[in-house]
């Protein structure tokens, strides 16, 4: 099919049980439509080929079908809904060409570890089929069976969120055979990048920023300064108005298939929202603008103050949350995980990174961590789940 997914004739693939699933998979009973497909290694098997797919929510409408071969997908949903949303599969083929640079192809063996509902999960999926490599799926496997799934399958690439890379370095035994690390969904802090490099000594760890509505913006290398996510993708065009990032691509989505989301279109140009600048050709970013914060009439994006705690002692997931206060408008706190015994030198980290109006009041030590199908922070659910002053 034109410009659409195909299974290349060198790609396997295998699911958590490490049980090979042969091309074209079975469509399952329980789905309303043979287009809607369920989030598993049969589902993606019957999807590659299909001119109008989506893999889960089998509950809402079948795809729309259209003049070259489209599928659907969602956001991460950090900030609340997920959304479903409709793109060309040639969206994402023409990305397939540039990665192939990367050795993702024939004899080149690639775990996903997240679900299929995850557009970066479907996208390294998809990716390693069309382009003949070996393609594991252990999604279902804990962060300490995935890690020594990787050892023992001899998986040479892999697309991670840092928070699912959290979870995967904890405990012991070395991915010796992997050899390149690739890193969405948010920046990497030191500390985090450093144990990555322990557990896989011969991978080399890039790291992209993208969404889902705009697939690859940026990617980084050993060049990119401290604090950049990189130059622009091949293929991309970036632009900064009034503060906001745009970008042009060939790999855009369609349009939300329901609703209106946080991506608007303007002239082929597109943004999310997102807060940034460019200096010298690298892309910089403040957070989305839909979660900034005006505290004592400062701007403030809580993104960058999580990245900060996330590479400190002691913490290992974070999220900042505005709170009302009488005086200010607006103070921060922050929900946390990981070893109270470090609160003191935590805070006081903060005051001096951020200043006294921009560092949380407090920190608040939870005891599980809410995420979403991506791996990403459930931010609603611990929205939920504050009350201030404690």
């Amino acid at each position: 099919m034109s410009d659409g997914f195909r299974w290349h004739p060198a790609a396997r693939l295998f699911d958590s049980a490490g049980s090979e699933v042969p091309a074209g998979g079975v469509a399952e009973s329980c789905v309303s439509s043979p287009s809607v497909l369920t989030d598993s290694a049969r589902g993606l098997a019957a999807a590659i080929g299909h001119p109008a797919f989506r893999i889960g929510a089998p509950d809402q409408p079948p795809p729309e079908a259209l003049d070259q071969p489209v599928f659907e997908t969602l956001t991460s949903g950090s900030t609340g809904q997920p959304r479903r949303i409709l793109r060309t599969q040639c969206s994402w083929t023409a990305s397939f060409a540039v990665n192939a640079a990367f050795g993702i192809g024939p004899g080149a063996r690639v775990a996903v570890l997240g679900r299929l509902v995850h557009s970066l999960a479907l996208y390294s999926a998809v990716e390693g089929l069309h382009l003949g490599a070996e393609v594991h799926l252990v999604d279902a496997l804990r962060p300490d069976r995935q890690r020594r799934a990787l050892a023992d399958r001899g998986i040479t690439h892999l697309y991670a969120t840092p928070a699912q890379l959290r979870l995967l370095v904890e405990g012991e035994g070395l991915c010796p055979d992997l050899r390149l690390v690739l890193v969405g969904g948010s920046k990497l802090d030191a500390r985090l990048r450093a144990a990555v490099a322990r557990l896989a000594p011969a991978a080399e760890v890039r790291e992209f920023y993208g969404a889902a509505e705009t697939s690859f913006i940026t990617l980084a290398d050993c060049d990119t300064p401290q604090g950049s996510v990189g130059r622009a993708y091949p293929g991309v065009e970036i632009r900064v108005e009034g503060g906001e990032v745009w970008v042009r691509s060939p790999y855009l989505f369609l349009r939300y298939a329901e609703g209106e989301g946080s991506a608007r279109f303007r002239d082929g140009w597109l943004t999310v929202g997102e807060i940034g600048r460019l200096e010298c050709g690298f892309l910089y970013l403040d957070g989305r603008a839909g979660r900034m914060v005006t505290v004592a009439d400062q701007n403030v994006f809580p993104e960058a103050i999580e990245t900060l705690l996330e590479g400190l002692p002691g913490i290992s997931r974070a999220a900042v949350l505005p709170v009302a206060d009488a005086r200010r408008g607006m103070v921060l706190v922050a929900l946390v995980l990981g070893d109270p015994a470090a609160e003191a030198a935590v805070l006081a980290r903060l005051r001096a990174e951020l200043g006294p109006l921009k560092a949380p009041k407090a920190l608040i030590w939870q005891e599980d961590w809410p995420v979403l199908a991506s791996g990403k922070t459930d931010l609603r659910a611990l929205e939920a789940r504050l009350t201030w002053p404690v």
